[in-house]
């Protein structure tokens, strides 16, 4: 599973309640609650920072007319193609021109260059992994929808197109979007910080590295799993190593998500380049990678709750393997 996903999983997971009405009220409660977060708690934690500089407020200022008009797009084209899966193929695409344009406001300052080429390379190693698994395509409105969109068109809480076509604009374009944007502000702050390329930002850089192999790694994994488990259940023969289900070696072995926990641990690693920068361990861009954080929480819950249902071993795998690290230790298919 990909990062793209997580919103899904963590919107899709409010059907598990067992009454509708309930379920409803709770999914519309907790997208406001979302949207909200993303608009007062950056604004409250910019309250209490140093303000930004001249040079910063006009670099956030593109940078917000760039976000208007990509969330702009996902909703329009979301809306005339039914598929809902746009933000997705612009997930690990924003965040480059991002970089570049707060490292264009800087006269390209050494440490904003290093920042952007390491988010160049998470967006490309991403963005291929997204397209062969049928993401993009040459008509670039189309591509593979995540089936969970339309099972969520589905329930009794959208019965009213009017309903879809809010949580489209709000949730899927508006909020998404602006978690994606708020995750690369770090280099905001990093902007008008002139001085040379340290040690501390080497050793980010190659902890930031670390962290997209492991990711890299992780979803290889997966893939490779996926791609054998199917190509054999085609042939009609299915090797008990297959038969369990899900990945449950490698990384897999050790944690439950270890994509999640590198694609975590990036965006915490990147905000403290705004710390080398300002001299301040706490400043407000540290929202995106908290709030970041508290999705995936959410995510995993709903993730493994199908899991759980489908996959008779998977409730050992849960008990055997910790969640986003290592602390349980490695699973093996002979526990009980």
């Amino acid at each position: 599973m990909i990062v793209r996903n997580y919103f899904i999983d963590y919107y899709a997971g409010f059907f598990i309640y067992n009454n509708e009405a309930t379920k409803n009220e709770y999914m519309w409660k907790v997208a406001l609650i979302l949207i909200f977060t993303l608009i007062t708690i950056p604004v409250i934690c910019f309250n209490y920072d140093e303000p930004l500089t001249y040079l910063q407020q006009e670099a956030l200022h593109t940078l917000l007319w760039v976000y208007g008009l990509a969330t702009l797009y996902c909703f329009i084209v979301s809306t005339l193609t039914d598929n809902y899966s746009q933000v997705d193929k612009l997930w690990s695409i924003m965040p480059i021109p991002y970089l570049w344009i707060m490292a264009d406001y800087s006269g390209y300052d050494n440490r904003l260059v290093l920042m952007a080429i390491l988010v160049s390379v998470w967006g490309i190693r991403l963005s291929l992994n997204f397209a062969r698994r049928g993401g993009y395509s040459l008509k670039f409105w189309t591509g593979e929808e995540d089936y969970r969109w339309s099972i969520l068109r589905s329930k009794p809480g959208f019965e009213q197109k009017w309903k879809w076509v809010l949580f489209n604009l709000f949730f899927i374009s508006f909020y998404q979007m602006g978690l994606v944007l708020l995750t690369t502000l770090p280099a905001l702050r990093v902007l008008g910080n002139h001085s040379d390329i340290g040690f501390f930002d080497l050793f980010l850089a190659l902890v930031i590295l670390g962290l997209i192999f492991i990711e890299y790694l992780a979803d290889q994994q997966q893939n490779d799993y996926q791609s054998a488990k199917y190509a054999q259940i085609k042939k009609g023969e299915i090797e008990p190593y297959y038969k369990i289900g899900f990945v449950h070696s490698g990384l897999w072995a050790y944690m439950r998500h270890p994509n999640y926990m590198a694609e975590q641990a990036i965006w915490i690693v990147f905000y403290f380049y705004s710390v080398i920068a300002t001299g301040y361990w706490i400043n407000w861009t540290i929202t995106g990678g908290l709030l970041l954080v508290l999705l995936f929480k959410g995510s995993s819950d709903f993730s493994e709750s199908i899991s759980a249902e489908k996959y008779p071993d998977y409730k050992r795998y849960q008990k055997s393997v910790g969640r986003f690290l290592p602390t349980k230790g490695k699973f093996s298919t002979t526990d009980k």
